[in-house]
């Protein structure tokens, strides 16, 4: 079992009773998550779902008059929801309300990260903000399914998220069209200077590729009168830098001042960081291994179950991965700052590097919720199939089809015995009718539409060429 943050709040008398309650709830649920002999069932999910919903009435009845207090009832319910929520993507429900709570939890950590970080992508705030307007769609669905209790919390969350989200919208809207893309270019240097800098091997020459790559992106953004350094020479030096900035700032109108500054910060900090890493080649200082170990520990499992998560990840897996990682988060001191065991502060490049870690772990986490299909894990092996399928006919149909409809039979074989597998029109699993279905439906039926197109192509094709045959043997007589 995994272990939620320490409380600080002592506990109430009158909440003992919910907390053991929650406790065994939050018990029930990871046995059900860890039980790999059998599928999630919609069922289970949705009755310890409202036995949770249950105690937070309970708990709002006691707490009229405390509604910010925050003690171990608090810890131990946010497991619950964050299991609940898991779950439901699990079984397929990922676009109703309770799988919003997951997701928020893991966008409010990213999103605090990169306002910490103070380099982002405008692709990733896009991301978050598209995101981010479906929770509230699913939520506002669920006015007349779901307790009033997890949707009010599930609207503040979404709010806070949103008011983190247009301050580092702000932050981007100064740089010009012209710059974005040269922005964009810094920040890929700079995360993939620190995914190089945490291989096993430190690899020197990609490591000194991106340093071209930046030496370039100075020159260019020289004609915007933007620049990593200022000198330090004589007079006459720093005369003669000023006119050649005033002569390449005319090629290009100056952009407006906050963004000249964020982009010159973050070209510093890219030559400053590749500097650091050549220094110090992914040598961690002792008091710091034992965090750092576990952060590479954690981002390795999170991007090999992201290579096959298709095939073997259920959702409820990355409950623990969150947890891990929201200690290690709460472990830093108010200052943001790693401590090692005697309380001393960590370097800069410790603490950039095990940043590095947890940002992309928690990437890692955000990536692998949004690409969950709404399809119960009792229906993923059929979908699995499915999608395969559809890539290779596409592929067959792009490399310009085949030449006979007999090529097409493995396909028409394995495209029937699926379709075969459905009672009254819907795919069973025992009893239960997994969600999910329409999911299937479509990517089957769209398997058979492209299958039906390659045949008749090839049958057109046979029949010009049958045609165009005779024709010969009718001139040649």
């Amino acid at each position: 079992m995994t272990d939620s943050p320490a409380p600080r709040i002592p506990l109430d008398p009158k909440e003992q009773p919910i907390l053991d309650k929650l406790l065994q709830l939050r018990t029930d649920l990871e046995l059900m998550k860890g039980d790999r002999s059998t599928y999630v069932k919609s069922q289970d999910v949705v009755d310890l779902y409202q036995k949770v919903v249950e105690q937070v009435v309970v708990l709002n009845e006691i707490r009229t008059t405390k509604r910010l207090e925050q003690n171990r009832v608090d810890t131990v319910l946010d497991d619950c929801f964050q299991l609940i929520s898991l779950a439901y993507m699990t079984i397929g429900k990922n676009h109703e309300a309770p799988a919003v709570y997951s997701f928020i939890s893991t966008t409010k950590r990213l999103l605090d990260h990169l306002k910490e970080a103070t380099f982002y992508s405008p692709k990733d705030l896009e991301s978050i903000g598209q995101r981010l307007s479906d929770c509230r769609r699913y939520i506002e669905r669920g006015q007349d399914s779901y307790s009033p209790h997890l949707l009010t919390l599930l609207d503040a969350r979404i709010a806070v998220c949103e008011k983190t989200l247009a301050e580092l919208e702000l932050t981007l809207s100064h740089l010009t069209p012209e710059l974005i893309p040269k922005y964009d270019k810094l920040v890929s240097v700079l995360r993939t200077l620190s995914g190089c800098n945490v291989r096993t091997k430190f690899p020197d020459a990609e490591v000194e590729d991106y340093l071209q790559q930046l030496k370039e992106l100075e020159q260019e953004l020289r004609e915007y009168g933007i620049h990593a350094y200022v000198s330090t020479g004589s007079k006459e030096e720093k005369i003669a830098e000023m006119t050649e900035k005033l002569i390449l700032a005319t090629k290009h109108p100056e952009p407006a001042p906050e963004a000249k500054k964020l982009i010159e910060t973050l070209l510093q900090r890219c030559f400053v960081w590749y500097a650091t890493m050549m220094r110090k080649r992914g040598n961690i200082a002792v008091g710091f291994k034992d965090t750092y170990d576990k952060l590479l520990e954690i981002r390795n499992k999170l991007e090999k179950l992201s290579l096959t998560h298709a095939w073997s990840m259920r959702e409820t897996d990355l409950f623990a991965f969150q947890r891990k990682l929201d200690r290690i988060d709460e472990s830093r001191g108010e200052d943001g700052n790693f401590y090692d065991a005697l309380g001393r502060p960590a370097e800069i490049y410790e603490q950039r590097t095990m940043l590095y870690l947890l940002r992309k772990s928690y990437a890692t986490i955000y990536h692998l919720l949004i690409s969950s299909e709404p399809v119960s894990e009792a229906l993923l092996p059929i979908y699995n199939q499915l999608v395969t399928l559809k890539k290779c006919l596409h592929e067959v149909k792009k490399n310009g089809g085949v030449s006979s409809p007999r090529e097409l039979y493995p396909y028409s074989m394995k495209l029937n015995s699926i379709d075969n597998m459905r009672v009254d029109g819907k795919f069973m699993i025992g009893d239960d009718i997994p969600d999910g279905q329409g999911s299937v439906m479509q990517l089957l039926e769209e398997c058979f539409d492209l299958a039906y197109e390659l045949r008749n192509d090839a049958e057109d094709s046979g029949s010009g060429e049958k045609s165009g045959s005779e024709s010969g043997d009718e001139h040649t007589k």
